[in-house]
């Protein structure tokens, strides 16, 4: 689709134009009009071009604020190919394009957790996810606001830096999802593929290799709804990148990497029929049923999942209540809180979050006293815990901690991060 450079050297091979510049590149799809179609990818082309030697980049109008993000660039959007012609031969000189500055634009209304009546347990492990960046599994009967619950996370997280904005970015421009108006992608993404999605949309690939899901929610969310109905190579994709923060798509023509550090949430009902412990008595699946639906679920994908949540179903008293559920502008004041003191626990490692703490670090940031250690050790031996779930109990008290504002994870850290990995409530 890069067919401008090639129209390009064929007018220099025949003298039609003088010698193109030496740190120039062109960029651009070209019509049978002439006029010089939109690509995708162009961000990460034009970051890589600095270091290249090129210093003039001549692309299509529609997608040169996008390029503008990039340093180190003269960036001159192009409409025609008779105007870059009449450029190349000195006779109209086109203009640089300015270099696109965030401008005010209507904030899309997010769903707010002060729309969400009851459910108080499911909020706090939503705003320990959120403060943590830990992976989270929520397990209910229809209609017990799961989907609801997880929606709203988003409003609750940090904002993005910069430098996430551009990463993020990059991977958009890829898949063709950027706006010409836009560019820069500023709100964490949330991504919520349907269960019949394959493992190629899930991770990437394609004959014309595409970022998938789990790279699009990079630095943002991965919703996966009604867990155990993906198909099971779908959700074995997933534990590469839930441990790496990368995923790799091999093809017959090459590997390629492809960024993927996102917060994975997920939901599903207790059981097939969906009602197992509801008090209305509704469910109708045998143990054996139920045993084999969760073990759609493999113990590996759920050991790498942080907190297990049972949604229970809201009473009537809380859907009556008068008094206003917690905003989550309120919530993500504490979430933010205990990000800043991750931020300058991990000042310099490129670990922005507890979540991500490598085994050395747990055993630094994650010390324990002599009562906490009892606790833990009573906790592992009793509930089965393997080696990678002992090290998230860890980091999930850590965060708690932040969030009290603690120096060191106490009893009562400790004792709430052991409830989340309380595998009970996947077994009815």
């Amino acid at each position: 689709k890069n067919s401008l450079p090639i129209f390009l050297g064929i007018l220099a091979a025949s003298e039609e134009l003088p010698p193109l510049p030496a740190d120039a590149a062109f960029i651009g799809e070209l019509s049978l009009t002439g006029r010089l179609r939109p690509v995708s990818g162009v961000l990460p082309m034009a970051m890589a071009a600095p270091r290249l030697g090129i210093r003039q980049l001549y692309l299509p109008a529609e997608n040169a604020a996008e390029a503008t993000l990039a340093q180190g660039l003269t960036v001159y959007p192009v409409e025609t190919v008779e105007q870059l012609v009449a450029h190349l031969r000195g006779q109209t000189p086109l203009s640089p394009a300015p270099i696109w500055q965030p401008q005010p634009r209507e904030r899309q209304q997010q769903p707010d957790f002060a729309d969400v009546m009851g459910q108080e347990t499911v909020k706090r492990a939503l705003e320990i996810a959120a403060a943590g960046g830990h992976n989270i599994l929520l397990i209910g009967s229809p209609g017990s606001g799961k989907s609801m619950l997880a929606r709203r996370l988003p409003s609750i997280l940090p904002d993005m830096t910069r430098e996430e904005s551009l990463q993020t970015t990059e991977i958009y421009s890829v898949a063709g999802l950027t706006e010409a108006r836009h560019p820069l992608v500023t709100s964490r993404p949330f991504r919520s593929p349907h269960h019949t999605a394959s493992a190629v949309s899930l991770t990437g690939g394609g004959a014309v290799p595409k970022p998938g899901e789990i790279s699009l929610a990079h630095n943002g969310v991965l919703f996966l709804d009604e867990l155990p109905e993906f198909h099971r190579d779908v959700l074995e994709a997933l534990r590469q990148p839930l441990e790496d923060g990368i995923v790799t798509v091999a093809r017959a023509g090459g590997t390629l990497r492809l960024p993927a550090q996102f917060q994975l949430v997920c939901a599903m009902n207790p059981c097939k029929c969906g009602w197992r412990g509801h008090p209305s008595g509704k469910c109708t699946c045998s143990d054996k049923e139920v045993e084999k639906y969760v073990q759609k679920i493999s113990g590996p994908l759920l050991d790498r999942i942080d907190l297990h949540v049972n949604v229970p179903s809201v009473e009537y008293e809380a859907m009556r209540r008068k008094s206003k559920p917690e905003s989550s502008a309120q919530v993500k004041e504490r979430v933010d809180a205990a990000r800043a003191i991750q931020s300058r626990r991990f000042d310099g490692t490129g670990i922005p979050c507890n979540a991500q703490m490598t085994p050395p670090m747990v055993g630094r940031f994650c010390e324990l006293d002599s009562r906490c250690d009892a606790l833990m050790k009573s906790a592992f031996e009793r509930m089965g815990l393997t080696a990678r779930s002992h090290d998230r109990v860890l980091r999930v008290a850590r965060t708690i901690a932040d969030l009290d504002g603690a120096e060191h994870i106490g009893v009562e850290h400790l004792s709430e991060a052991i409830q989340y990995r309380n595998t009970d409530i996947l077994k009815g």
